[in-house]
């Protein structure tokens, strides 16, 4: 369900190292990532400043800063069954900086949380976030590229492709529809993964909506997760003192 006003968040997310990787290139062991940030892994960050289960962060544009450079490092990480060492390579992004821009709408799936849908209490608390640097660990892609955030206004500065008319990256992962994010009867009870063909025109993307999403593969049936007073996961208007 849409919110009543306007509750745009603008943030700049910046890192010495970024992976966001491809999932077609994890088959070997090894990890490549893609040459821009998917939009799974920007809702991740803005989720890690601030979030709640009564609304779902909507990921509207991202504005790629700094020039697309990779480095490869050679990793050793622990093999599935025996617990020994492999050696793989990892290509990570290097020197990264992207601004963010970004809304939430109401969560249709939880009606039963519909008493804390308090529009300005929300977007208030999460520029406070932003302007704090978040509540949780900030990571580009994955948990050894540690990223910072800072509020920016979107479109201020010079990026690297502000004067390139369009560049194409392809068939990309977009991200992963669960249960309680559910948008169709098709991606109710079940995990659905999206794909799409991103596009950046002078150094922006524009981020469909997972609805609008061209590719839809359903992955496996999974129950949603419930939150309640009752069963002590979740304090809603208590966590900020406006109900005692």
């Amino acid at each position: 369900m849409k919110t009543e006003h306007p509750n745009i968040v603008e943030f700049e997310v910046y890192g010495d190292y970024a992976l966001f990787s491809d999932p077609l290139m994890r088959l070997g062991g090894e990890k490549c990532s893609y040459q821009v940030p998917t939009y799974e892994a920007l809702k991740g960050i803005l989720s890690s400043v601030y979030w709640k289960p009564t609304f779902i962060w909507r990921i509207l544009d991202v504005r790629v800063m700094n020039p697309i450079q990779t480095e490869v490092k050679g990793i050793r990480p622990i093999k599935y069954g025996d617990g020994k060492n492999d050696l793989a390579y990892y290509t990570y992004l290097k020197s990264c900086r992207y601004q963010v821009r970004a809304c939430f709408d109401w969560n249709d799936n939880r009606p039963e949380l519909c008493g804390d849908r308090n529009e300005n209490k929300h977007h208030c608390i999460a520029r406070r976030m932003i302007e704090k640097g978040g509540r949780r660990d900030i990571f580009l892609g994955t948990r050894e590229c540690q990223g910072y955030v800072d509020p920016c206004v979107f479109g201020n500065g010079a990026g690297a492709y502000d004067d390139l008319p369009e560049l194409g990256f392809g068939l990309m992962y977009h991200g992963i529809t669960y249960p309680d994010e559910a948008y169709s009867e098709e991606t109710r009870r079940r995990m659905t993964a999206r794909f799409w063909y991103p596009v950046m025109k002078n150094g922006v993307i524009h981020f469909l909506p997972p609805e609008d999403c061209p590719g839809q593969k359903p992955l496996r049936e999974m129950p949603m997760k419930s939150f309640s007073a009752d069963e002590g996961n979740f304090i809603g208007l208590r966590e900020f003192g406006e109900v005692e």
